[in-house]
């Protein structure tokens, strides 16, 4: 996952340095991006993580997210949360294009923070999805008030 965000930050442009911590588990993701915030000094972080199918496991999600939050508070800095459930796609086929393609859209979004917050406002209110198909705007266009169906 991180290999296609590397890939497609690339792609995008430049100005930036990367960065990589990898950890054994989602729940060693919070001290990890605590890590890259104070002795490296990021600006921003994507913590990847692949939750699996079992309770336990989206337990676990739960508790590494939580624990994000909190460093994303502690450090004002944004922590860009790329998790892909496993049961999340039929097949190993999807569940491939999934990571790939949420890991490039998480990637994209996090570039709009550092360098082109505008693009980001563009999009506010569209009903982009990282990942599978978006959902689109609520309200048609904003023009006619109508809510979609």
């Amino acid at each position: 996952m991180a290999s296609s965000a590397i890939d497609e930050l690339h792609r995008i442009g430049s100005g930036y340095t990367i960065a990589r911590y990898t950890v054994p588990g989602i729940k060693d993701l919070p001290v990890a991006c605590k890590i890259l915030f104070s002795r490296n000094q990021c600006d921003l972080v994507m913590a990847f993580g692949m939750p699996g199918p079992k309770p336990v496991d989206k337990s676990s999600a739960q508790i590494a997210s939580q624990g994000l939050m909190q460093v994303q508070i502690e450090y004002g800095k944004h922590i860009i949360e790329v998790f892909v459930h496993e049961d999340e796609a039929d097949d190993e086929k999807t569940l491939a294009w999934l990571m790939d393609r949420r890991s490039r859209e998480h990637a994209m979004n996090a570039y709009n923070i550092l360098f082109n917050p505008k693009a980001l406002t563009a999009m506010a209110g569209t009903g982009l999805r990282q990942g599978y198909e978006d959902a689109g705007p609520l309200i048609d266009s904003g023009r006619s008030g109508k809510i979609r169906h």
